[in-house]
């Protein structure tokens, strides 16, 4: 039978059940690839040089230099990687054409083995092919089991028992279920116990085809994970060269990071000017840094993201959005404590309660149907709910309707921009994410500012994610931003290392 092209078949093998265990479970999370071409034509920017022509032959192979290097990237960045068998769509004529020729192919097998006398020309086609799979799940030093496949499934021997009417393909496909048990991951333990429940032989190789793809996945996404620390090194200079021949093909393809990182500049200036301070923050990795924090006030919408993070672009976003609800989430919280004062300060659970509270409701904050003004007074009636019953509770006397009601309008305030508390929360926020990607160089975790620690461990978790994504942004395009802020910063001098 042909093998499925949409299958990942990788030699990569394993030890015992235990090392497969790490391979092929855990949690399957959405693949964000983002393979777009970053286009010089985005929004009104001038162009750096004119256009020239390419051949449509040029274009694809550009295209397919920036999907590798998507994919490349993804591996590396997203630790919950894994490679799943391509579904084709339902009703699809790739679909329908895949199905006919399937079921074209078993009705042959089971007509030839139902001849009198049976024909194997199909069967032994379909155990040279179930014997390269099994081979190629095994180790060097599975020699045992290697000595186990070449005796049972050897394809002369087999040739010889057909041609004199005594070859058993029962006992033969019974031995490669059990090779399977043996070699699969616990998680197809289940899979495996449903062949042996199948006694029809055409219904059997079927099945067993089709768990030996899974299996193949299994062991591609095993060797992925067990390779995955090497490769570092490699993958930043595989993507660092991928885009170096994209920059070559289309040489104004830096546009947007060039101005992503000249508006940073100038906002430090200007932020610089107002604060009537010196140009310190102008230094080359200090910009670097700010401008990375910029892209979680980014507005996605209206302004097109730097090339050199394109790809990231949704996993940005996404922080963005985390620290946008950290944000909220601190503000009504610390609404909530100064305006209580200090009668429900150390009480016990009370702060997890309200946080709990609030962040069932902010769930969805970032989807259509929120309405913020709405939300926003839910959460001051549940709070204030829950307010009086802990001071009651505690001995204090209840709320008040005028504390209740200056409670709620606080609170319902908190979503304007303006807003001094939200303000002052975004902007503990930002500096302390701003922190941790300078202290990352020195394994240190920067202090926690005033009013943050109810969401501490969120916030730290979206601090070490977001200085992972940058330093690796950082290891790859670096000889990009050197040359780009040389040009912004200091006009004439040889490039710096620092950033």
């Amino acid at each position: 039978m042909p093998k499925e092209a949409d299958h990942i078949e990788d030699g990569g093998d394993k030890e015992s059940k235990e090392e497969q265990r790490q391979g092929a479970s855990g949690e399957t999370v959405r693949k964000r690839v983002r393979a777009n071409t970053p286009s010089p034509h985005r929004g009104n920017t001038p162009q750096a040089s004119p256009p020239r022509f390419v051949s449509v032959e040029e274009l694809m192979e550009t295209a397919k230099g920036v999907t590798n290097m998507a994919l490349a990237h993804e591996i590396m960045v997203n630790q919950a990687f894994q490679i799943k068998p391509a579904e084709l769509p339902e009703g699809s004529l790739e679909r329908r054409v895949k199905e006919i020729m399937h079921k074209a192919f078993w009705d042959c097998l089971e007509a030839q083995l139902k001849e009198d006398p049976p024909s194997y020309e199909h069967a032994i086609k379909l155990l040279a092919e179930i014997k390269e799979s099994l081979l190629s799940f095994l180790l060097p030093g599975h020699g045992r089991l290697r000595s186990q496949i070449e005796e049972v499934l050897d394809l002369p021997l087999i040739q010889q028992q057909a041609e004199n009417g005594a070859l058993d393909i029962g006992r033969l496909s019974q031995f490669i279920v059990w090779m399977m048990g043996s070699l699969c991951a616990p998680s197809r333990d289940e899979d495996i116990q449903k062949l042996k429940q199948i006694t029809e032989i055409v219904p059997l190789l079927k099945a067993i085809f089709s768990l030996l793809d899974l299996m193949k996945v299994d062991m591609a996404n095993f060797a992925l994970s067990s390779i995955r620390p090497h490769l570092m090194q490699q993958s930043v200079e595989y993507e660092r060269n991928k885009f170096q021949g994209f920059l070559e093909k289309q040489p104004n393809a830096l546009d947007f990071t060039e101005k992503w990182l000249e508006d940073t500049v100038k906002s430090l200036q200007d932020s610089a000017a107002t604060a009537s301070a010196s140009d310190s923050s102008l230094h080359p990795l200090s910009v670097h840094n700010h401008a990375y924090l910029r892209l979680l006030r980014w507005d996605h919408d209206s302004d097109p993201f730097p090339e050199t993070v394109l790809m990231d672009q949704v996993r940005f976003q996404e922080m963005q959005q985390e620290a946008e609800q950290l944000v909220l989430l601190s503000s009504v919280l610390l609404i909530v404590y100064t305006t209580t004062g200090e009668a429900i300060s150390g009480l016990p659970g009370l702060m997890e309660t309200l946080k709990n509270t609030v962040n069932v409701l902010l769930a969805d904050m970032h989807t259509p149907s929120f309405s913020a003004q709405e939300v926003l007074a839910t959460i001051g009636e549940k709070l204030c709910v829950e307010l009086s019953q802990c001071l009651s509770q505690h001995g204090y006397s209840p709320f008040s309707a005028d504390r209740k009601s200056a409670l709620k309008g606080q609170i319902s305030a908190a979503i304007q921009p303006d807003n001094t508390v939200r303000m002052l929360m975004e902007s503990r926020v930002h500096n302390y994410l701003l922190a941790s990607l300078e202290s990352s160089q020195h394994k240190t975790p920067p202090p926690l500012p005033g009013g943050l620690a109810p969401v501490s461990k969120e916030l730290k978790e979206l601090a070490v994610r977001f200085s992972r994504l940058v330093n690796y942004n950082k290891l790859v395009f670096s000889p990009f931003y050197q040359k780009t802020l040389q040009k912004i910063l200091a006009p004439g001098e040889s490039p710096g290392t620092d950033t």
